[in-house]
This record gives structure tokens, sequence and C-alpha cells, in this order.
């Protein structure tokens, strides 16, 4: 059985798109999950168990594709992506920041606010709104260097360039 899409015509001829005919029907059977559609879905999962852990000062790190998740035991959460350098902080002190990430069934968004870099064995965060920089004082920077290795051996160079969009 071909893959179908959720805002394809249904294959049942009712001219309605499927996820507003047999995508309904418990009795029709569901298709497999693409695996972009589990990225999306692993991500907001991701998200949630980081933030959660930062929110309770739990140091985590987590891989997922090309991102990294961080949550420190001064309950900061950071989201890292490995092809661009981009990142963005998702929790504070223990308090929940804003998600930029806006997902559909084509693509994840996510709003990138500062890039990273490794410097002198501390992780140096960048503003984009104003260039400023700091050095993430809790950041674990042997074990993110470790997970960002590790996605770029896994991914092979030519997929890394195909993954972000500007």
């Amino acid at each position: 059985m071909a893959k179908l899409g959720r805002n394809e015509r249904c294959p049942c001829g009712s001219g309605k798109k499927y996820k507003h005919c047999c995508a309904r029907n418990p009795q029709v059977e569901k298709r497999p999950s693409t695996p972009e559609e589990q990225l999306k879905i692993s991500l907001m999962k991701a998200v949630e168990k980081s933030v959660a852990a930062a929110s309770q000062k739990q140091k985590q790190i987590q891989e997922l594709g090309v991102f990294v998740l961080l949550s420190t035991s001064r309950g900061n959460c950071w989201l890292f992506e490995v092809t661009q350098s981009d990142c963005v902080q998702l929790a504070r002190d223990a308090e929940l920041l804003p998600v930029p990430i806006d997902e559909n069934p084509e693509t994840i968004e996510i709003e990138w606010s500062h890039t990273y870099r490794v410097k002198d064995r501390q992780m140096v965060i960048t503003a984009y709104s104003d260039k400023s920089e700091m050095v993430m004082e809790d950041c674990p920077v042997k074990e993110v260097s470790a997970s960002i290795k590790r996605i770029r051996r896994k991914i092979p160079q030519e997929m890394l360039s195909e993954i972000h969009i500007g």
C-alpha cells in the first residue's frame, strides 16, 4: 500500500481529504508514520522531557536527529542544531521560555536566537539580535561536543547540508 498523506484525497472516492474522511474512522487501517513525521513528534517530546528536567534542575543531554538538547543543574535548557551551529534557550533558571518551534506536516521551523561555538573549552553563545557573546558556565562542553561529533559521524555531510533551510 502506498503511503497516503493527510491532505491527499481519500482513496475511498468520497472526494474529501483523507484527514476529514477515513482517517477519522477507527476501522480503517492507519498508515505508519514516515520518519519525518516521527522526528517531528519525537522533537516535541524530547523538548518537553528536556524542559521538565531543567525545571527540576537535573542535568541531561539528549541526541535526536541533528539536534542536541541540554538541560543543566542550574535549570537552563538549550536546543542545539548541528548543521549550522544554531541554538535557542528553552528554559532559564528553571522557568519555561516560549518554545519557538512551529511544526506542520512538511517541516519543523525553529526560530533560532543564537549561534554556538566551542572556544578554549567553553561554550560561547552569540545572540543574533545584537551579536553579544556569553559563556555558558553550566555547560558540560566535553559531553555536548561529543554528542555533536557523534551526530556528524552518523549523518553524511551531503545530507547535513540539505537538512537546514535558511
